[in-house]
Formats: structure tokens, C-alpha cells, sequence
């Protein structure tokens, strides 16, 4: 093999013996050799990747080293996590022959990637890490148990944020509605009349059918009073999460000095709109706080009957308690369940002594916390019916 000879390939060209490690070995011997090396590395050079190298090489210039990369590289490699062993396997097997041939330097791209700094103090870089992303999960995951009546105007923006990701599911509920059904179910006498008339009377198969599943309405009831202030505006931007995920289920009420809807105002897309709309839309904020009189104006609506109906509010009425006791006992009757959601229940140190807590929490299903965005995602867990929270009262009429 000295010689000039030319070993032939299947490609029908040439294969020259100027790639070889020692002039003593054959060149399919060679290629083939360096396959089996590749295999051996975890490679997916099988046998017809390897007669598709032999054949792109009898096209080439075998001589040249880089012919032989790159023909390798593209017929060896089954995809990106194949190229750093075909390179490290390249240099070692034809180090005698030829060096690996030199790779272009990869130009230097600038990604700028955006990183939640909810604290506004801007990006920081661990110490002698330069460049590193900042870590900003833990600092998250203590904006998420923060109460958001103590939070700068930038931490409360991030919460705004993340409460417009927040996913708004809803507990499913039996329609009385029907669809049909391929597998089981009540027999569809309608439709398995109709598919015998089409055979002509003969018999065909029975057609079944089962309830629709809707998602469980959710009335939402946000107090927009002045004791209810630093929560409102969250409040509503959660009221906005559940109006985005489900439209057609979900109704939100402002209650103050008097009872507005506002759901209207909050199907906009865009979280900063819907704001906007709702403050031209509400005429009593942070005034006085009408509970009674407000629920009985809900009660006189067909909204809250068999619906989960969810009141947002410190519980500080200025009408009298008595009242409010007697309009809850009704919402009970109506609605499927009540959750009472208060911003102070999340201090440890809060007991529910006023006279509006007190009258209503006897007809409460569930008495919630409503001060951070942990919180809120609770309150998104019990509404989508995913966990228990701890129930108080008694529960509401069955729908």
C-alpha cells in the first residue's frame, strides 16, 4: 500500500491513502476502524452511517483532513450531543495522519435576558462570579408571603405581575346538558332512533350520551371601602385572573356604600386597562362599608344561586351587624359555598371580634386569609376545588 493504488469505496470514487495513521493499513480498513472507535464512544456511527461516509469520501479529496471531518461529521454524528466525542475520537485516531482541522470561533452574542428583581434594587452579581444571573427565586419566594399592605411600590408591582399569570381554574360542576359519548353512559334514544332510520330499520349500534362538565360560577364581592384601601386594588387584579380565565363564570361585584358590577370592566386583556375602567366605574372608593344592605342587594339578583360566592373584606360594617347575620344566613341557602376572604386573618395575632365577622362567620364555609400573594394562590387552589382550607360555619345548599 505504498504504491499510488486506490482502494474503491460504494460511493464508486477514490479513496487516497494519504489519510492514513501508517502507511501499512488499507483506508477502508482505516474509516471503518475509526466508526467502530465512534461506537465505541456512544456515537450512533452504525453501519449505514459508516457506508455513507465511505461513499461522501470517494466524492472527496480523502488527503485532506478536512474533507474527512467534515464528511465524518456530517454522515457519523446523529445530532449535537454526538459532536464533542466525533471530535475528541477525531484528534486520537488521526493524530498521526493529520491534525483535526481548525473550528471557526463562534462570534460573541449579547442576550439580554430579563430577571424579576422584585426587591428594585436592580441586578446584582454574586460576588467573584462576574456576569451571573442574578438569584432572585428565594427573593420570590419571600414576596410571595409578604404582606402586601408592607410592600414598596415595586414589590407590589411584581405581585401584579405574577397575579396576572395566576392560572384561574374552577371547580367543575355536572351540566344538565348532554354530549355524546364513544365509551359508556345513558342511552341516547334520539340519536340511536335516527341511526336506525338511516339503515333503512335495521339494527345499528346504540348511541350513548353523558352530562356535560361547565366550570362552577364564581361571584367575587370586593369591599373598596377606606379600611380596605392597601388591598383593593390586588384584590381586583385577582378578581381580573378569575374574570380572564373563565368570562362566561365569573361575576365581580365593588361593595362599599353600594353595590356595582364591574365584571364588564375587567374582560379587558390588558391588566392596566381593566384598572383603569374599574375607577371609572366605581363611585364609592374608600368610603363606608354597607355589608347587610349590599348582600341583600346581591340576594335580590339571580347571581349568587348556586354559585361559590366569595367576599373580600375586613368585616368593619357600619350598618348593623344583625342585618348582615340575617343576609349571610339567606347566601348560605342560596349559594353553593361562601369564602369569606380577610387581609388581617394572615396576622397570627387576629381574632375575629368585630360585630360583622362575628354575625357572618356562623354562615361561612371557608374563612381565608387575603394578604399575599401566597394567599391568593390558595384562594385559586380552593376555588378550582384542588384542596381543602380549614372551614369554619356551616356549608352552603347544594346546587
Amino acid at each position: 500500500m505504498a504504491d499510488d493504488a486506490a482502494v474503491t469505496g460504494r460511493g464508486g470514487g477514490a479513496l487516497r491513502p494519504g489519510l492514513l495513521a501508517s502507511p501499512d493499513a488499507a483506508p477502508v480498513a482505516v474509516l471503518t476502524g475509526f466508526a467502530r472507535t465512534l461506537r465505541a464512544a456512544g456515537v450512533a456511527a452504525d453501519h449505514h452511517r459508516t457506508q455513507s461516509f465511505l461513499a461522501a469520501l470517494g466524492h472527496l479529496d480523502a488527503a485532506d483532513g478536512r474533507n474527512v471531518y467534515w464528511a465524518g461529521r456530517l454522515t457519523l454524528c446523529a445530532g449535537p450531543d454526538d459532536l464533542p466525542r466525533y471530535d475528541r475520537c477525531f484528534a486520537a485516531y488521526f493524530s498521526a495522519a493529520f491534525p483535526a482541522p481548525r473550528r471557526l470561533r463562534a462570534t460573541a452574542v449579547s442576550v439580554t435576558r430579563p430577571v424579576a428583581a422584585p426587591y428594585g434594587g436592580g441586578e446584582r452579581e454574586p460576588a467573584g462570579e462576574p456576569g451571573a444571573p442574578p438569584a432572585t427565586a428565594s427573593e420570590i419566594e419571600v414576596l410571595r408571603h409578604r404582606d402586601v399592605a408592607r410592600m414598596s411600590e415595586d414589590e407590589r408591582r411584581e405581585v401584579h405581575r405574577l397575579l396576572a399569570l395566576l392560572r384561574g381554574a374552577r371547580q367543575p360542576r355536572r351540566s344538565r346538558r348532554y354530549r355524546p359519548s364513544p365509551h359508556g353512559g345513558a342511552t341516547d334514544a334520539r340519536r340511536t332512533v335516527r341511526e336506525i332510520l338511516r339503515h333503512g330499520g335495521e339494527p345499528a349500534r346504540l348511541r350513548r350520551r353523558v352530562r356535560r362538565d361547565r366550570p362552577r360560577r364564581v361571584v367575587m364581592l370586593v369591599d373598596v371601602s377606606g379600611s380596605m384601601a392597601a388591598y383593593a386594588d390586588t384584590l381586583l387584579r385577582f378578581a381580573h385572573a378569575l374574570v380572564r380565565a373563565e368570562p362566561g363564570a365569573t361575576e365581580v361585584f365593588s361593595v362599599g356604600t353600594r353595590l356595582t358590577r364591574i365584571t364588564a370592566a375587567l374582560r379587558h386583556r390588558d391588566p392596566g386597562l381593566a384598572m383603569a375602567e374599574c375607577s371609572a366605574a366605581i363611585p364609592d372608593w374608600s368610603g363606608g362599608t354597607r355589608l347587610g344592605e349590599e348582600v341583600r342587594a346581591l340576594l335580590r339578583l339571580p347571581d349568587p344561586r348556586g354559585a361559590i360566592v366569595v367576599i373580600a373584606s375586613d368585616g368593619w360594617e357600619r350598618g348593623t351587624a344583625d342585618l348582615l347575620g340575617a343576609q349571610m344566613a339567606r347566601l348560605s341557602r342560596l349559594a353553593r359555598r361562601v369564602v369569606w376572604v380577610n387581609p388581617h386573618k394572615g396576622d397570627p395575632a387576629y381574632r375575629p371580634l368585630t360585630a360583622g365577622i362575628r354575625a357572618a362567620l356562623p354562615y361561612v364555609t371557608d374563612f381565608v386569609a387575603g394578604h399575599s400573594l401566597a394567599a391568593y394562590e390558595d384562594l385559586a387552589a380552593l376555588l378550582a376545588g384542588d384542596r381543602p382550607v380549614w372551614a369554619v360555619g356551616r356549608g352552603g345548599a347544594d346546587a
